[in-house]
């Protein structure tokens, strides 16, 4: 059933468009909005205003940024030996919030699925591989998801690759803490692929 207002099922479909967010929970952003919330809500307008104008990709990883070149890239103390490889910036957000790597990184924003319309082109491996052509790179980690497409994406990286250079891939595989049985099939075998040597 519709409301009255036409504006208010218009912001309702709006808030649709977010990731997990269905019909009954864009009723209820809605609704929290315009009865409790309109002073802050008036500034998440404007910074989304802001943020589709301001914010753009990286000209050399392609992450988003608000200026031409993002701070990573910018980043002298950052070690431009190791590249990382990630679908999306929330990705590089991740890594860098586990404090483990220095290197620099690309955003593909995405992975290759010709069902989807993307391909080499839209997720600027041409771009990435004449940057690991014309670069001092001596090492390339592909940090894509563990699915089919992401599996595809990362072979396909590799094989346009034709100067020498370390390529690994992420492991993946069981959670710290994690239960072994409650652990799925794939990831299992995954942890099991990807085991390394107990050193002293």
């Amino acid at each position: 059933m519709k409301n009255d207002s036409d504006l208010l099922n218009e912001l309702i479909n709006a808030l649709t468009i977010l990731p997990g967010v269905g019909i009954k929970s864009a009723q209820r952003m809605a609704f929290n909005i315009l009865e409790k919330n309109r002073d802050k809500a008036k500034n998440l307008s404007d910074l989304l205003r802001l943020a589709t104008e301001q914010i753009r990709n990286c000209n050399q990883c392609r992450n988003l940024t608000e200026q031409s070149i993002c701070n990573i890239c910018s980043d002298e103390k950052r070690d431009s030996n190791m590249l990382c490889i990630v679908e999306n910036p929330s990705d590089v957000l991740a890594i860098e919030n586990s404090g483990t790597f220095k290197g620099k990184y690309f955003v593909l924003m995405g992975r290759l699925s010709p069902i989807d319309g993307l391909g080499p082109d839209e997720l600027g491996i041409p771009k990435l591989i004449e940057q690991i052509t014309n670069s001092n790179i001596k090492e390339i980690i592909v940090a894509t998801s563990p699915t089919v497409e992401g599996d595809a994406t990362s072979f396909y990286i590799r094989d346009q690759i034709k100067r020498e250079v370390k390529v690994t891939r992420i492991a993946y595989g069981v959670p710290m803490g994690g239960e072994l049985e409650y652990v799925d099939n794939t990831t299992l075998g995954r942890a099991i692929q990807g085991r390394r040597e107990i050193k002293e």
